[in-house]
């Protein structure tokens, strides 16, 4: 499987804002890409995707609606996350993940990830405090 490398975390204050980066390959560059995020002890949560291509259908999760922005680069093959208004709660390490799949879910659009993805990279952590 695939790896994919993530960059640009850092500490922020509370309502501050960072871009966070994930370089693919270009055989990706038709594959829809997730953005995830971990707290130790809890599960992975898959925060947003953005399809493959022209990039242009998103999925984000209620937590980060509004307040983050997914966008995608095809010729320097990278997804950007662009982070706004950051909150204590969103202190976490940011992973990125390629979909096996993308589709529309009752009217939602969602990408599909395997369940046994085993290739995430080391993550880039975000650490929101004051």
């Amino acid at each position: 499987q695939v790896q994919l490398v993530e960059s640009g975390g850092g500490l922020v204050q509370p309502g501050g804002s960072l871009r966070l980066s994930c370089s693919y390959e270009t055989s990706l560059k038709y594959y829809a890409i997730g953005w995830f995020r971990q707290v130790p002890g809890k599960e992975r949560e898959e925060i947003s995707c953005i399809s493959g291509g022209d990039g242009n259908t998103y999925y984000y999760a209620a937590s980060v609606k509004g307040r983050f922005t997914i966008s995608r680069d095809n010729v320097r093959n990278t997804v950007f996350l662009q982070m706004n208004g950051l909150q204590p709660e969103d202190t976490a390490t940011y992973y990125c993940a390629p979909a096996e799949g993308d589709q529309f879910l009752g009217g939602t659009y969602r990408c599909r990830f395997p369940d046994d993805y085993d290739s995430w990279g080391q993550g880039t952590q975000v650490t929101v405090a004051s």
